[in-house]
C-alpha cells in the first residue's frame, strides 16, 4: 500500500490503538491535518496553546496508563511545547510529541519558522527523530511508540520535514520492534534480589519508600501487599501518592520537604530503606550527607543510570519494580511475620500522633487545607486531582485523602506553572467517569488560561479552585522566612474578575468567601458540568508545613512559623 507521509501518521496513531491527540496546526504540519480531517480512526482535541497540547496529553498517559499523543508545528509551535516535554521528561511520562519541521531542502538555512528541534529536545526526551527519509517513517513511529511506554517511560519527539509528510511510499506498520543499543531489564537479578530479601530479614527498622515508578509500572496491588504481608512501614513521595491508599495503616504519609514528621523521621531513624521506582529527588533526600545515615539501601528502579546517581545503594536491582516486588515476596512470605516489626511501627505512629499534619482553623477567613479536606469530604474516591505548582500543590498532596494511584496529577520534577488546567481536561477526556478537579492559584491560574475555551468547546467539566491568597504563595512563603519579608515582585493584588472570565468562555464562576459558600459552589459546579472556576479567598498568609529548608537535614524540619 502505497500513501504519503501524513496518511502514515494518522494510520500509525491509530495502529497503535490511541483515541485522543491533542494539538495545534500550523504551516510545516499542514499535511498531518489535512489527514486527520480526513479520519475517524481517533479524536482530535484543538486546544489553545501547543505547551497546552503536550500538557493535556502528558496528563491523559498519567491518567489512562496509555503513551499520550500530541501534534505541534515547526518552529514557535514547536518552542511551546518544550516546557511540556521537559515536564513530561521529568516526570517519566510516555508521550509521542509529532512536530512538523520546514521541507529538507531548507534545513539549516534559517528557513521561515525553522529551529533545531532534535538538538533543542535533546536534553528534555527519552529519544528524538528527524525524519529524513520516507522510508523510514514506518519504523521511526513504531519505535516512537515503543521507547515511550518501555523501560522507564518518557516523551519522544519525531520532527517531521513538511516535503516528507507529502512524498508517498510503501507503507507496512512494523508489528515489533528490535533495537539492539535498547533493551530494558525487566526482571532483576535473582542473587541481589536474594541478597535484599536477607538484609530486609535482619533489619529492626525497614521502610519502604515509595516513588512514581510504582503508579508508572502498575505495580501498586503487589507492593500494597508485600507491605502488608512484611508488616514494613512506607512513606511516599510526592509522585507516589495514592499509592498505599490514605487509609491504610502502614502508610506514615509523604515525606520530603513538605513532608510530615513522622515520614521524615522514618527516613532519618531507619537502618534500611526499600527503594522502589524512586530516584532520590533533591526535594526528598534534603542534605545528602545526613540522609538516611544509619540505613542500608535496597533500590529497585527500572533505569539503571538512576540507581547509585544521587546516593550510594549497597542493593542494587534493575528491573521493573513490580516483577522485582513480587520476586521479593514469594522469597520472603514464609520467613516473617507481621509482628517482628511491631516496635517500629509503634514508634512511627507516636510520631504521627505528636506532631500530625494540622493547622489552625477559623471562623474569620478560609484556610487552604480545610478546602482541600473539604473536597477529599464531599467527593474523596470520585475525584482526579491535578494540580498547579506552588502551595496550593504541596496542600493538595498533604491533605487530600488519596485512595488509588493514577488519582493526582501533578507536575513534580519539574514544577511548571500553568500545568494544572490542560492536564485537568486531559484527565478528564481520559476517564469521563471521575470529577476532574484542578486544585491551582490565582498566579498558576492565568499561564494557560485560554484552555477554558478548549474545555466549554469540546464539553469537558473540570472544575478549578483557585486557593486565592492574592500572592504568588510559595516564593512568598520562602520570602517571608529567608529574605526578611521582602516581598519583591510576588504581591498579585491586582487580579481579573475571575467570574465573568470563566464565563465569558462558555464557564461557570463563583467567588466565595465563607465555607458554605465553597460547598455549594462545588456541589453546583459539579452539576452544572461546564468548565468552573470557583475562586476561594483564603488566608494570604498561610504557609506550608512542616519544612525542610533547602539544604537542611530531613530530621530538622520546621513545624510551626511564628512572627518575629
Amino acid at each position: 500500500m502505497k500513501i504519503s507521509g501524513a496518511q502514515m501518521v494518522c494510520e500509525a496513531i491509530i495502529a497503535e490503538g490511541t483515541k485522543f491527540v491533542f494539538g495545534y496546526p500550523g504551516g510545516a504540519i499542514m499535511n498531518v491535518y489535512d489527514e486527520i480531517y480526513k479520519q475517524d480512526g481517533f479524536k482530535h482535541i484543538l486546544t489553545r496553546h501547543e505547551q497546552a497540547a503536550v500538557h493535556a496529553a502528558d496528563a491523559y498517559a498519567r491518567v489512562s496508563g496509555e503513551v499520550g499523543v500530541a501534534m505541534v508545528t515547526s518552529g514557535p509551535g514547536f518552542t511551546n511545547a518544550v516546557t511540556g516535554l521537559a515536564t513530561a521528561y521529568m516526570d517519566s511520562i510516555p508521550l509521542v510529541v509529532i512536530s512538523g519541521q520546514i521541507p529538507t531542502s531548507l534545513i539549516g538555512t534559517d528557513g521561515f519558522q525553522e529551529v533545531d528541534a532534535v538538538g533543542i529536545s535533546r536534553s528534555c526526551t527519552k529519544h528524538n527523530y528527524l525524519v529524513k527519509n520516507i522510508n523510514d517513517l514506518p519504523r521511526i513511529l513504531k519505535e516512537a511508540f515503543y521507547i515511550a511506554r518501555s523501560g522507564r517511560p518518557g516523551p519522544v519527539l519525531i520532527d517531521i520535514p513538511k516535503d516528507i509528510t507529502s512524498e508517498i511510499a510503501e507503507f507496512k506498520y512494523p508489528e515489533s520492534v528490535d533495537i539492539p543499543t535498547y533493551k530494558p531489564s525487566y526482571k532483576g537479578n535473582n542473587r541481589q534480589i536474594k541478597k535484599a530479601v536477607d538484609a530486609i530479614l535482619e533489619a529492626k527498622k525497614p521502610l519502604l519508600y515509595l516513588g512514581g515508578g510504582v503508579v508508572l509500572s502498575n505495580a501498586y496491588k503487589i507492593v500494597r501487599e508485600f507491605a502488608k504481608t512484611t508488616g514494613i512501614p512506607a512513606v511516599e513521595t510526592l509522585m507516589a501518592r495514592g499509592v498505599m491508599g490514605d487509609e491504610n495503616p502502614l502508610l506514615i504519609g509523604m515525606l520530603g520537604m513538605h513532608g510530615n514528621y513522622a515520614s521524615n523521621m522514618a527516613m532519618s531513624e531507619s537502618d534500611l530503606i526499600i527503594s522502589l521506582g524512586a530516584r532520590f529527588d533533591d526535594r526528598v533526600t534534603g542534605k545528602l550527607s545526613e540522609f538516611a545515615k544509619y540505613a542500608d539501601i535496597i533500590h529497585v528502579d527500572i533505569d539503571p543510570a538512576n540507581i547509585g546517581k544521587i546516593v550510594d545503594v549497597d542493593y542494587p536491582i534493575v528491573g521493573d519494580v513490580g516483577i522485582v516486588t513480587n520476586k521479593m515476596l514469594d522469597a520472603i512470605k514464609d520467613k516473617v511475620r507481621v509482628e517482628r516489626y511491631q516496635v517500629w511501627r509503634d514508634l512511627l505512629k507516636r510520631y504521627n500522633e505528636v506532631h500530625p499534619l494540622k493547622y489552625e482553623d477559623s471562623n474569620k477567613v478560609i484556610k487552604p487545607q480545610w478546602v482541600i479536606e473539604r473536597i477529599g469530604e464531599l467527593v474523596g474516591k470520585d475525584a482526579t486531582i491535578t494540580s498547579d505548582v506552588g502551595q496550593h500543590q504541596m496542600w493538595a498532596a498533604q491533605f487530600f485523602p488519596f485512595d488509588r494511584p493514577r488519582q493526582w496529577v501533578n507536575s513534580g520534577g519539574l514544577g511548571t506553572m500553568g500545568f494544572g488546567l490542560p492536564a485537568a481536561i486531559g484527565a478528564k477526556v481520559a476517564d469521563p467517569s471521575k470529577i476532574v478537579i484542578n486544585v491551582t492559584g490565582d498566579g498558576s491560574i492565568l499561564m494557560n488560561v485560554q484552555e477554558l475555551v478548549t474545555a466549554s468547546q469540546y464539553d469537558i467539566p473540570v472544575i478549578n479552585v483557585i486557593l486565592n491568597n492574592h500572592f504568588l504563595g510559595m516564593v512568598r512563603q520562602w520570602q517571608t522566612f529567608f529574605y526578611e519579608k521582602r516581598y519583591s515582585e510576588t504581591d498579585l493584588s491586582y487580579q481579573p474578575n475571575w467570574k465573568m472570565l470563566v464565563e465569558a468562555c462558555g464557564g461557570v464562576g463563583y467567588d466565595v468567601t465563607t465555607k458554605e459558600e465553597f460547598d455549594n459552589a462545588l456541589k453546583d459546579a459539579i452539576d452544572k458540568k461546564k468548565v468552573a472556576f470557583i475562586n476561594v479567598a483564603v488566608d494570604r498568609f498561610e504557609n506550608v508545613l512542616p519544612m525542610v529548608p533547602a539544604g537542611g537535614a530531613l530530621y530538622n524540619m520546621m513545624l510551626e512559623y511564628k512572627e518575629r
